[in-house]
C-alpha cells in the first residue's frame, strides 16, 4: 500500500498539496476512481476515491477513516548531526520506521557540521513514515546550540545523556522505566565535552552507558531509539 501525506487533509476538502497531487497523477498515473490511502500524521490514515485527478490539486472523497491512540510512552532524541550528512539522515530514516516522536538536531562544542538544512530532512523523514505506514509523524526540531537546548528543553521524567567519558554510568536499558516520557542526548563524533556532560547533570540528565562498544554518533542515537522502543514492547 502507497500512504500519501498530507497534513490537514481532514480540515483542508480532502485535498492533497501539489507534491502529493503530482506524485499521485504524474508519477503513479492514479485517475478518476481509484482509492489510495492518505495519513495525516496526527493518528489518522483514510481511504478515499479520488474525484478529480489534477496533478496540481488531487481531490479526495473519504471511504474510511482509521484512527490510532498515541504510544503511551514518547521518545525525543536530542542527537549532535554527523559530520557526514547521509550518515544523519540514516539514523532520521531508521529511528522513523522504528518509532520515534520528536528530533532535535544540537549544535556541541565539538560538533564539525554547524549548519542543518532541515527542508532536507523533513523530506527524509517523510518519505520513513509513508513507506512504515506511520500514522504520527514525527517531529523535527530547528537545530540549537547545546547550551540553548538543555536550558530551555521540556525535559520529561527520563532524561539521559550517553556519553564515553570513563565515568560510572548504569546501562540505558536498567534506568529506563517503562512507558515513560524519555529524552536521550547523543554527542558528536568527539562526544560531548565535560562541562557539557556536567550542564546536563545539572539541568536533571542522568548519565547512561548503551554498551562497552564505542558507536558512532548516528549508531548510538538508532540503539538508544531502539532499545527504549523494544522494552516498551515486553508483555
Amino acid at each position: 500500500m502507497h500512504l500519501f501525506y498530507e497534513p490537514e487533509f481532514l480540515t483542508n476538502g480532502n485535498i492533497l498539496s501539489p507534491d502529493e497531487s503530482k506524485h499521485c497523477v504524474r508519477v503513479l498515473r492514479h485517475k478518476q476512481g481509484d482509492t489510495i490511502s492518505v495519513m495525516n500524521g496526527k493518528g489518522a490514515i483514510c481511504s478515499a476515491e479520488i474525484v478529480e485527478a489534477n496533478p496540481k490539486k488531487c481531490v479526495l472523497n473519504i471511504r474510511e477513516t482509521n484512527l490510532s491512540k498515541p504510544r503511551p510512552f514518547t521518545i525525543h532524541m536530542a542527537v549532535a548531526p554527523t559530520k557526514n550528512n547521509d550518515r544523519f539522515e540514516w539514523f532520521l530514516e531508521k529511528a522513523t520506521e522504528i518509532g520515534i516522536d520528536e528530533i532535535t538536531p544540537i549544535l556541541c562544542e565539538h560538533s564539525e557540521r554547524k549548519v542543518i538544512k532541515t527542508e532536507r530532512l523533513e523530506k527524509v523523514i517523510v518519505a520513513a513514515a509513508k513507506q512504515s505506514l506511520k500514522a504520527f509523524m514525527p517531529k523535527l526540531n530547528d537545530a540549537k546550540s547545546f547550551k540553548e537546548f538543555i536550558a530551555l528543553a521540556n525535559k520529561p521524567t527520563s532524561c539521559f545523556i550517553a556519553h564515553c567519558e570513563e565515568t560510572p554510568k548504569e546501562l540505558l536499558k536498567k534506568a529506563y522505566k517503562l512507558n515513560s516520557d524519555t529524552l536521550i542526548l547523543i554527542g558528536p563524533e568527539g562526544d560531548f565535552s565535560g562541562e557539557e556532560i556536567k550542564m546536563a547533570q545539572e539541568n536533571g540528565c542522568l548519565a547512561i552507558s548503551l554498551g562497552k562498544e564505542r558507536l558512532r554518533t548516528e549508531t548510538a542515537a538508532l540503539m538508544a531509539c531502539a532499545t527504549i522502543n523494544l522494552i516498551n514492547q515486553q508483555d
